[in-house]
């Protein structure tokens, strides 16, 4: 019975933790992006770069480029990736893009740099590029057949596609909020302002907190803080206002719709502010991020006034359709992370992972699944890893695997594009990651350049071979359906 409360108490925990601490700045702001893909962007425009027919050199540095420049985990991706994907994007591009900004978006490349290295941060980015578009297009080639059946139900490319210059500019605030939020530089951290509250009974209420929620280190458990229950607290507002402010607005806007939209901006702006219980009381900071946040929420309003009525409320109810669609199964995928965690020691990565073998491999990537951090998280874990013994090879599967796979992230992108094809897309990433920890691991090891070459050449040609074979059985089926259909 005591395993089970604890189990219990491990998701509450995760959940807790997550919905004080990462959701906000980054997954409330992908939602809306998102909406915006999908009610403003034209479809044409979205076709055109990231289409099954737009070249490939285009479709893919497209895909790359974008997720570079995005600071984000597996879950906060998704309403994007959903976004692109229902818009018309190619299959193949769009899982590329779905692959790479967690993996290697310039931030995670920065701080993997400063913590553990040049080395590990040049093998990632070489290794998530390369691994990216390879996943990407394998999936293309796999399933071309229904993507195809898929883009015929969509609009056809037409000439006068581009997107409207008001929409870039509105996206473009909404991304730079999501930046804003999310990156983690000197010039956002600078304290502009600070003062204390004086309130006795801080103390006691973060005393109590830390009782229900506790701090532990050695399984990422962050605890609740003060701030982080009064931002659960907004969340629960912003979502019973917006089950009929944002869910009934496609029949016109009511008088939920601004009470909602009020509320996610607060959520957002005391998010970004500095809030610590102090000895004698509350102590209130406002840095570079707050004021900037504020500043790009505000600059949001005159934007959108920009758009007809009609187009804002599809903005808006397409963000909703996707935050119904996804946040469910990512409550449901943290708080069995946490359950799952709890029965987990990180000590025992040193007994399995010590070595670059194939075993000491998949348990990187199994353990990147199962205790999966949010993004940038994983980089001081494999840090703790690496002084725990954990082998360099093994080190950067999990490094490979963490930001992309999550029990969670696989819930949502089953949602998205299905049960076969989000399953084929989860063992392609756990083979790649494998093979990237071997790859580095033999470097690491010693092994000739020329060796190492001979053994990924012989391994791309094996992908090429299979790939070629599928297509070739895929063509030939095609065919002989298609004579069927002439004799019948």
């Amino acid at each position: 019975m005591n395993w089970m409360i604890t189990a219990f108490q491990g998701g509450l925990d995760s959940l807790a933790s997550y919905l004080a601490a990462h959701v906000l700045l980054c997954l409330v702001p992908a939602f809306f992006i998102a909406g915006a893909l999908s009610a403003l962007v034209p479809q044409q425009s979205i076709i055109r770069f990231l289409g099954p027919d737009a070249p490939k050199w285009k479709s893919y540095s497209a895909a790359a480029g974008a997720g570079s420049l995005l600071a984000v985990c597996s879950c906060t991706i998704q309403p994007l990736f959903a976004g692109i994907y229902k818009k018309g994007a190619g299959l193949g591009p769009a899982i590329t893009f779905l692959f790479f900004a967690p993996a290697a978006n310039i931030l995670a490349l920065a701080y993997t740099g400063v913590a553990l290295g040049a080395d590990f941060a040049i093998a990632r980015i070489l290794l998530a590029l390369s691994f990216g578009v390879g996943i990407g297009m394998i999936m293309a080639i796999v399933f071309r057949e229904t993507d195809v059946a898929r883009m015929a139900d969509t609009q056809t490319f037409a000439e006068g596609g581009a997107i409207p210059g008001k929409t870039l500019l509105f996206v473009g605030a909404l991304v730079a909020l999501l930046i804003s939020g999310t990156l983690k530089l000197d010039f956002l951290k600078a304290v502009l302002f600070s003062a204390e509250l004086p309130w006795h009974g801080g103390v006691a209420v973060q005393q109590s907190l830390d009782r229900w929620v506790p701090v532990n280190e050695a399984i990422g458990a962050e605890g609740l803080s003060l701030q982080g229950a009064l931002l659960i607290a907004l969340l629960a507002g912003i979502g019973i206002f917006a089950w009929r402010g944002l869910g009934k607005v496609d029949e016109g806007f009511n008088r939920f719709t601004p009470v909602a939209l009020g509320l996610t901006m607060l959520t957002l702006v005391f998010a970004a502010l500095g809030v610590k219980v102090v000895d004698a009381g509350i102590a209130l900071t406002v840095t570079g991020r707050t004021l900037a946040v504020t500043l790009f929420c505000l600059a949001l309003i005159p934007l959108a006034r920009r758009f007809d009525d009609w187009d804002v409320q599809q903005w808006l109810w397409e963000t909703w359709r996707f935050v119904k669609m996804i946040f469910p199964l990512l409550v449901v995928g943290v708080f069995l992370v946490g359950v799952i965690r709890v029965f987990i020691q990180p000590e025992w990565i040193r007994t399995v992972a010590g070595e670059n073998t194939v075993l000491a491999n998949l348990a990187g990537v199994v353990f990147g699944v199962f205790m999966y951090f949010p993004t940038l998280v994983e980089v001081p874990i494999a840090k703790m890893f690496l002084s725990l013994g954990m082998h360099p090879g093994p080190l950067i599967a999990y490094l490979m695997a963490d930001p992309e796979l999550s029990l969670q992230s696989i819930l949502i992108t089953t949602a998205i594009i299905g049960k076969l094809r989000a399953w084929t897309y989860v063992g392609l990433v756990a083979l790649f990651s494998t093979v990237s920890g071997l790859t580095y691991g033999a470097w690491v090891n010693g092994m000739s350049l020329w060796m190492l070459v001979g053994v990924i050449g012989g391994f791309v040609a094996l992908i090429i071979v299979a790939l070629h074979l599928i297509e070739t059985a895929a063509r030939h089926n095609q065919g002989a359906h298609h004579a069927h259909q002439d004799i019948g």
